[in-house]
């Protein structure tokens, strides 16, 4: 299999061993909250900003720009978040 970009057999690339030389699977990000969230290179986690999506005719234009753009994370999400996505 030569240029096909597959690991070869009997390669472990997706295991890893741990301090008594047993073999452990990886952890798995969750997709969808990889796809939601973003790690600062401070390590805060940033979010997109909700209420922005539909419903904008009866929102204010003052509203809508406020809504733009990014926000943190509450403090208290932050552990379950960083749970979800082990490698970020």
């Amino acid at each position: 299999m030569i240029g096909t970009g597959r690991a070869t057999v009997g390669c472990h690339r997706s295991r890893t061993e741990n301090e008594k030389g047993a073999v452990m699977p990886k952890m798995k990000t969750k997709s969808g909250a990889a796809k939601r969230f973003k790690v600062r290179a401070s390590g805060s986690i940033k979010r997109g900003q909700a209420f922005k999506r539909h419903i904008l005719t009866k929102k204010t234009t003052k509203n809508k720009r406020q809504l733009r753009g990014s926000a943190p994370v509450a403090k208290s999400d932050v552990k379950s978040i960083r749970a979800m996505m082990p490698y970020a």
